[in-house]
């Protein structure tokens, strides 16, 4: 049976999710139309993401789009979906992973950025806008001198922030900007050693209706393997830590050309006074097993009260 036409994928309205969306139709090759979903992650910007229910605030309006066949498909970034799908849902493919390295965005009254050492660019006491804990974690643990202040919204939106002086620089996934096409001046590409990912980032991932084997089929000829390991891997310590949005992790696999995988996990509390970092590797094969036994690891010698 072959999937209809056109093929309705489901997107959030922000610049980045149509290019990201757009993207994806390209590649699938099959006639195709997107339809622009509102969630509440997108219309509640003056609230932290963990005092609104989490990250799956970004894919809930799609995913009921989705059971209720309004829509055929849904495309996400990867790291703003939940780990655990809601029944009938399944992740039906992941493109080909972007740059998952974080940027720092430097404003006008940061100094030079030494390339060992790029945090040394900020001020003392600098402001910094970023709503991401896993961000806000890993600067303090190494500059505990540093403020912090929630921004939200769109690329645009946040740089439009730190130009008009809301804060002294902020932090963005360099894989948003790429695929943006901008050239952000004053921008510092961070180490993974400096600052970990966020599980997945860079990587778009497709979830479709588990029934639909027409359509899962049509997905799979897109489906970037490496991706997909990297992916399996990072959810999976994510799944066993079981932290909230209020919990700092991070984690970042690779995969080298002899089929091993190496994944670097992270956690922390908020205010950087502790941080937890390690690395497992293994075959690509296990990537799941490894996911899960980093992420054990790291929860059983983290505080209790991390998770709470």
């Amino acid at each position: 049976m072959n999937a209809p036409l056109p093929i309705r994928a489901g997107t959030r309205g922000s610049p980045l999710a149509l290019v990201q969306t757009r993207t994806f139709l390209r590649l699938l090759a099959a006639a195709g139309q997107e339809v622009i979903i509102n969630t509440t992650g997108d219309a509640v910007q003056d609230r932290p993401l963990a005092d609104i229910g989490g990250k799956g605030l970004f894919a809930k309006e799609i995913h009921e789009a989705l059971l209720d066949r309004r829509i055929d498909c849904a495309v996400h970034s990867l790291k703003d979906l939940e780990t655990e799908l809601p029944p009938g849902i399944v992740l039906g493919c992941t493109l080909k992973r972007e740059d998952a390295r974080d940027v720092l965005i430097l404003g006008d009254t940061c100094g030079t950025p030494d390339q060992t050492d790029p945090l040394t660019a900020l001020p003392q006491g600098a402001l910094i806008g970023t709503s991401s804990v896993r961000r806000q974690a890993q600067l303090l643990h190494f500059r505990p001198d540093l403020r912090v202040a929630s921004i939200r919204g769109n690329v645009q939106t946040r740089l439009r922030k730190l130009r008009e002086g809301d804060c002294q620089a902020s932090l963005l996934a360099l894989a948003g900007l790429r695929r943006l096409g901008m050239e952000v001046a004053n921008a510092v590409i961070l180490d993974p050693e400096v600052m970990l990912p966020a599980a997945a980032q860079g990587i778009v991932g497709i979830t479709v209706r588990a029934d639909d084997t027409a359509l899962r089929d049509l997905l799979a000829v897109i489906e970037d393997p490496t991706a997909r390991i990297a992916a399996t891997a990072e959810r999976a310590l994510l799944a066993a830590l079981d932290g909230s949005c209020r919990t700092p992790i991070g984690a970042h696999g690779q995969v080298s050309p002899d089929d091993s995988l190496t994944l670097t996990g992270l956690v922390a509390r908020a205010d950087g006074s502790f941080l937890l970092r390690r690395t497992l590797t293994g075959p690509a094969a296990d990537a799941e097993r490894i996911g899960q036994a980093l992420g054990a690891g790291l929860r059983a010698d983290s505080p209790a009260d991390l998770f709470g």
